[in-house]
């Protein structure tokens, strides 16, 4: 398993509930351009439309060697999942207010290029300060314990 892009992001700004494994539809230049690993997901985030769940703001740079077979960067991409996934999804979402977001894109032993999407919760500001001080007590806890 290849990572290609990572969402370091999403883990400070989001609680994870639970976390999915979804295919995604591409051209044949955009998984060109994945496999040399001109990806972001950064700010990137999915929504259910028309029971399809649809990624938007994936940024995928144009393949070098694509000339008019390039697509759009930014263009929305749909997200493969079972039907039964996104009911849940759908139901998850309305009913207690949670966001999907992407945690990181990687190609699989087939070659495949997947997303792992997490179900989240979004962090307030005194949330944020708790893990960070956590951290740091851990860290200090741990140089203890080195000496």
């Amino acid at each position: 398993m290849k990572i290609v892009a990572n969402n370091k992001k999403a883990r400070h700004d989001y609680f994870i509930e639970d976390t999915y494994e979804a295919g995604i539809v591409l051209t044949g230049t955009e998984i060109k351009s994945v496999r040399q690993g001109k990806v972001s997901i950064k700010e990137s985030y999915a929504r259910i439309r028309d029971g399809e769940l649809i990624i938007y703001g994936m940024n995928i740079a144009p393949y070098e060697q694509g000339n008019i077979f390039n697509v759009d960067s930014l263009r929305e991409r749909k997200l493969l999942l079972h039907k039964k996934e996104i009911r849940k999804l759908t139901e998850l979402i309305t009913r207690q207010g949670l966001t999907i977001v992407p945690l990181r894109m990687y190609i699989n032993d087939r070659g495949r290029a997947k997303v792992e999407i997490a179900v989240a919760r979004g962090k307030k500001a005194y949330d944020k300060r708790h893990d960070i001080a956590k951290r740091d007590a851990d860290r200090k806890m741990q140089q203890a314990m080195r000496k």
